[in-house]
């Protein structure tokens, strides 16, 4: 039976691949018709774009999206932190730690893990996620040949260095270096308007 179950299990993982693989198809395609009319601004303004959109879903997705158990796992890490922080304001300085050092082993190491590694998978969901699949998308949409058949030269710009020869700049590193200048963005942005 556990053969059985495990044939079935392999072709459902075999399944699901091939409708994931067939959907990041399909988006990819379909965002390549979406920036196709942009073309006509050039490498650096899609780029831009892309990495101000990845900006935005992210920021969205950190606001939108907090598991219920990751609440929980904050609220019960505060009240055994609470606790701890009380019992360790006591006079006896030896008899506080020693209860301390049984919260921690009782319940707030487990918590906290717990917390961590919830805070940690939604991050890499909320934040990492959306950037490897545009990093992915542009590594394969914006590679040197296809930057050669779209805009007539295989990099994005070059820069002059004092050899002589340009260092030619290519898609995801100059994708990298907008989406960290659109995060820096981002948060002066939200100071500016903080402040008013």
């Amino acid at each position: 039976m556990s053969l059985l179950w495990r044939m079935d299990m392999d072709a459902f993982m075999d399944r699901m691949w091939e409708y994931t693989v067939a959907m990041l198809h399909y988006t990819a395609s379909l965002l390549d018709k979406l920036l196709g009319p942009l073309h006509v601004f050039g490498p650096v303004f899609i780029l831009t774009l892309l990495a101000v959109i990845t900006v935005v879903i992210t920021k969205t997705l950190n606001k939108y999206i907090i598991t219920k158990r990751y609440i929980e796992l904050e609220k019960e890490f505060q009240h055994w932190y609470k606790i701890r922080e009380a019992a360790m304001q006591s006079d006896d300085y030896d008899k506080a730690k020693g209860i301390a050092k049984n919260i921690d082993q009782a319940k707030l190491n487990q918590v906290y893990y717990d917390y961590f590694l919830e805070g940690f998978l939604l991050g890499l969901a909320r934040n990492v996620f959306p950037v490897f699949l545009m990093v992915a998308y542009i590594n394969e949409s914006f590679r040197a040949e296809a930057l050669t058949r779209m805009f007539g030269k295989g990099y994005v710009f070059a820069l002059p260095m004092s050899s002589g020869k340009p260092l030619l700049v290519g898609a995801v590193f100059y994708y990298i270096l907008a989406l960290i200048l659109s995060h820096l963005l981002w948060s002066v942005f939200k100071r500016i308007t903080k402040k008013k």
